[in-house]
């Protein structure tokens, strides 16, 4: 089954990468897909383009940007400041680019076709919290039926994801067990020299290797903070 990934050159999608390279189930990764829709920094986008020439595959970026200057009134493609804390703070609702998932399914979907594959892989998990609809299980199964109904006889593209039933400490477990580079990967909202480690997605990434007992390679502003929240 050819797959083509969407990766953020985060812990999650490049595990996901990781997953799909080495067979999960019956799987062939066909090619990895990054969008730049006008994200405060470039450095995920540069991890994930790391991981695909680690992992020897196809990566495109694809240019959103003007679609994304519509998006606006999110901290990470506005001028706003990123707040710090964790993700079941009401502030993080900031952090929010309205349907940025479906935007990116739909797209890739189109790639899948052209290419041949046969699905489209999202690393969504079950940690995603409810400040984003569209990383929902609910969500991936209507929009996977939808896609299979707007590529019927082009290919019957799905949309999976693997990952939607567990949380990102088994993420980081799988990931290690597959040897992914965390070195390489890149979470941090603010995009400065090192993580930050006081972003929401910072304290998740910190609190998942916590939990799995991973070695964590990441080096990060403030390494205490997230334990501070989290407690």
């Amino acid at each position: 089954m050819k797959t083509i990934a969407i990766a953020s050159g985060g812990m999650d999608s490049s595990t996901l990468c990781y997953y799909l390279a080495n067979g999960w189930p019956e799987s062939e990764l066909a090619g990895i897909v990054s969008f730049d829709y006008g994200q405060r920094h470039r450095k995920e986008l540069d991890a994930a383009r790391v991981i695909a020439e680690q992992l020897l595959t196809p990566h495109d970026i694809i240019d959103l940007t003007a679609v994304g200057k519509h998006l606006g009134g999110s901290a990470l493609t506005d001028d706003i400041d990123v707040p710090d804390g964790h993700y079941a703070e009401d502030n993080m609702r900031i952090t929010v680019v309205p349907n940025r998932n479906q935007i990116m399914l739909s797209i890739a979907a189109g790639i899948a076709v052209a290419r041949g594959a046969s699905s489209v892989a999202t690393a969504v998990h079950a940690g995603d919290h409810t400040i984003y609809p569209d990383c929902r299980a609910e969500f991936i199964e209507a929009i996977s039926a939808a896609t299979q109904l707007a590529t019927e006889s082009f290919g019957d593209i799905s949309i999976i994801a693997p990952f939607v039933t567990i949380d990102k400490a088994e993420i980081a477990r799988i990931g290690d067990d597959l040897g992914v580079p965390w070195a390489d990967t890149w979470t941090c909202y603010k995009g400065g020299d090192i993580h930050c480690g006081t972003c929401a997605t910072c304290v998740e990434r910190q609190e998942a290797f916590a939990l799995a007992e991973v070695h964590d390679p990441t080096e990060y502003a403030d390494s205490e903070f997230w334990k501070k929240v989290t407690a």
